[in-house]
């Protein structure tokens, strides 16, 4: 397996309920199919509930997170894009949260970068972010990232490194504008809008050393593949691929969404979710004990909590 393709199959999990509800209106007739497909990836988490410390964001029962949904509150997704190996957990490398708000008919989505520095809950330990899947699963992973942001995480998606390529394939590549003309893996990307396959994506989406954003720049292009996979899957339908999209799927994602809640976004979501807004996390870079990491200041990460509590904007919505 190619490193790169999981920077850029994050796209395709963080999507995947958009392109279960893009693709809704075309196949209700094969409801048998989708249901297999959530049953086979829904993979429940220890329940726990976050509490923040800051007291204008409202505590969420875990099992009443179905009765809002249905009730159309907004509600946040952990993405881990996991580089498994044989006999080995692996690491959650790629982090990326979505807040999802349909009476605003947004969504807010920000990488968290997979080597910063932080507590790691329930591990005892200060390490880099992405370690946590590695020490405790999901749970600690959700955890960790929690604590880290002051925000209660709803549910996770969980995606390995297969299937990227085929499923950018299926929906028909995805077009970016790129910023500046580079070369990497012998392929030549020229400056302006291009249209990349499978494989061009994940190549379009490793490269870092030659962006003068380094990590920043590589993020930049993650959350651009993943916004063009939300944009074509609500355009979808050729229903004659549906089966082979719930079939890779079905082999590269795990998450705690269950069916009854795809259902649920896929008549009452849809058309609310059209505007995507993408933000950075900034921070310097500090090698400590001859490792090294990214610090993120408290001003920042008070920055980025105040973002996710605006796009929530949880006393607007309730009801």
């Amino acid at each position: 397996m190619k490193r790169g393709w999981k920077r850029a199959l994050i796209g395709i999990g963080a999507g995947f309920v958009i392109i279960a509800a893009g693709t809704a209106g075309y196949v209700w007739h094969l409801y048998g199919s989708v249901k297999e497909t959530a049953d086979k990836i829904y993979e429940p988490i220890q329940p726990t509930v976050y509490v923040s410390k800051d007291p204008e964001v409202t505590v969420k029962p875990q099992q009443a997170v179905q009765a809002l949904i249905e009730k159309r509150h907004p509600f946040t997704v952990m993405v881990m894009g996991v580089d498994e190996r044989e006999n080995d957990k692996g690491r959650s490398d790629t982090l990326i949260v979505l807040a999802v708000n349909p009476e605003k008919k947004s969504i807010l989505m920000f990488n968290i970068p997979r080597d910063t520095r932080t507590e790691i809950i329930g591990h005892g330990t200060t390490d880099k972010i992405n370690h946590a899947y590695a020490f405790g699963g999901v749970t600690m992973a959700k955890n960790t990232v929690e604590h880290f942001l002051d925000y209660p995480i709803d549910y996770y998606i969980r995606i390995n490194m297969e299937g990227f390529e085929h499923l950018i394939d299926i929906l028909g590549g995805v077009e970016v504008n790129n910023p500046f003309t580079f070369y990497y893996g012998e392929h030549q990307f020229n400056q302006g809008k291009i249209k990349l396959n499978g494989e061009l994506a994940l190549l379009y989406s490793r490269m870092r050393y030659e962006d003068p954003r380094g990590d920043q720049g590589r993020n930049a292009r993650q959350r651009e593949i993943l916004v063009e996979v939300m944009k074509s899957s609500l355009q979808f339908s050729n229903i004659t691929q549906v089966q082979k999209i719930l079939k890779e799927l079905g082999t590269s994602v795990k998450t705690n969404i269950t069916f009854e809640e795809m259902k649920t976004f896929m008549t009452d979501y849809r058309e609310d979710l059209g505007n995507i807004d993408t933000v950075e996390i900034s921070g310097s870079g500090s090698t400590i004990n001859q490792v090294w990491y990214l610090i993120v200041s408290r001003e920042e990460r008070e920055r980025i909590h105040d973002l996710l509590k605006e796009q929530m904007d949880i006393d607007q919505t309730a009801s």
